[in-house]
């Protein structure tokens, strides 16, 4: 099995750990997420490039959570980029009524 990406990483850390109003600030998501010590500063840049995203809510120094709004986004990135099986997507992602609009599913 290969190696995830960092921001692949981050994000796996991010959905197993989700709790609905509870941002996470970069120091804890770091050391939660499967990557090597030598990969923080990579990752470090990754977390500020996350902000940006539509499916992350940024909550300034309180750090960044998901945004439920937008897990069709989130769904599509852990399928394409991160190659999650849709079986692990639809597990994690719950809440999440949109399976229709994907083709991949």
């Amino acid at each position: 099995m290969r190696k995830p990406s960092v921001k692949c990483a981050l994000l796996a850390a991010m959905v197993a750990e989700h709790r609905w109003g509870s941002p996470i600030v970069e120091e804890n998501l770091l050391s939660i997420s499967a990557i090597e010590t030598d990969d923080y500063p990579t990752a470090s840049d990754v977390f500020d490039e996350l902000r940006s995203e539509d499916y992350i809510t940024s909550k300034g120094k309180r750090g960044i959570e998901l945004s439920n709004s937008h897990f069709g986004a989130l769904a599509d990135v852990l399928y394409y980029e991160c190659e999650w099986e849709p079986y692990e997507i639809r597990s994690r992602l719950k809440h999440y009524e949109g399976w229709d609009n994907h083709e991949w599913m």
